[in-house]
């Protein structure tokens, strides 16, 4: 394209130290001091083996394809303005579980294609309701579209779920009737947005079928066959004027040639 790709602000690392106290026995201050050298130590191990990732190589060069995610928070949006800032896809928000639908879904989906962005709706998944209606509600919202990427359930943990985890036969029993509804209409697999937490109770057996779109700032991700990668939850582009100002960055795995050509219906 020929057009830098959004830059995002960093998160900065930082190790908190007791501040000294005259009352503070030697063996407390040797316990900090061994927990702070650990600190650092495993950093740097992890940085070694390429986990964590400095704000430069999570923004990298090679990547040819940049993308965001939006939802009502960010309030209306002008797709110009993101496209002219290098954003080459969106992933958008239509519904959650089998009643709520983005108010915004509709102008967005209609708007980004017309500024040459490529879409893609996303469905954020309910533990709590059937995944027939699920599926139906996306499928009222979403229109089958040619060019679109295709269809993404994003399973990630809302209110008490992550204390109280669903059962991972429960999971399976709400999301593989979900799937399957989808891919049956949409003639495409969906795509699988997922948390480490999520990717590892859930997903990590049964559907390596599915493509990957990783949620992981600052870290590689942890699967090394995903497709898309949010890499930034924290970046401030111009064109929205929600009352969140951040918004999600994502690059995509492969050449702009491979990308134009993903998740085709066949």
């Amino acid at each position: 394209m020929g057009v830098s790709p959004p830059v995002f602000t960093p998160v900065k690392f930082r190790l908190r130290f007791p501040q000294n106290s005259r009352m503070m026995l030697r063996g407390d201050q040797i316990d900090e001091m061994f927990q702070a050298t650990a600190a650092v130590a495993l950093f740097h191990f992890l940085r070694w083996r390429g986990y964590i990732l400095l704000p430069q190589e999570a923004d990298p060069r090679q990547w040819q394809v940049f993308g965001v995610d939006v939802s009502t928070y960010q309030g209306d949006v002008d797709w110009p303005a993101l496209r002219a800032q290098g954003v080459d896809f969106a992933f958008i928000k239509a519904t959650e579980g089998s009643s709520l639908q983005d108010r915004q879904f509709s102008a967005n989906w209609e708007n980004a294609q017309a500024a040459g962005v490529r879409v893609g709706a996303y469905h954020f998944f309910s533990y709590d309701s059937p995944g027939e209606t699920q599926a139906d509600n996306f499928i009222s919202m979403v229109p089958v579209t040619a060019g679109a990427l295709p269809p993404v359930v994003d399973i990630e943990f809302y209110g008490d779920k992550l204390e109280n985890l669903p059962d991972k036969a429960h999971v399976k029993s709400v999301l593989d009737p979900l799937l399957r509804r989808l891919e049956e209409f949409y003639g495409v697999k969906p795509i699988l947005y997922v948390t480490y937490r999520s990717y590892a109770l859930y997903l990590r057996e049964g559907y390596e079928a599915y493509p990957l779109w990783v949620s992981r700032p600052l870290l590689a991700p942890f699967d090394k066959n995903w497709s898309f990668w949010q890499y930034s939850h924290s970046a401030e582009l111009e064109g929205y004027d929600g009352a969140e100002r951040r918004i999600d960055l994502n690059v995509f795995r492969g050449s702009l040639e491979e990308f134009q050509t993903f998740g085709l219906a066949g």
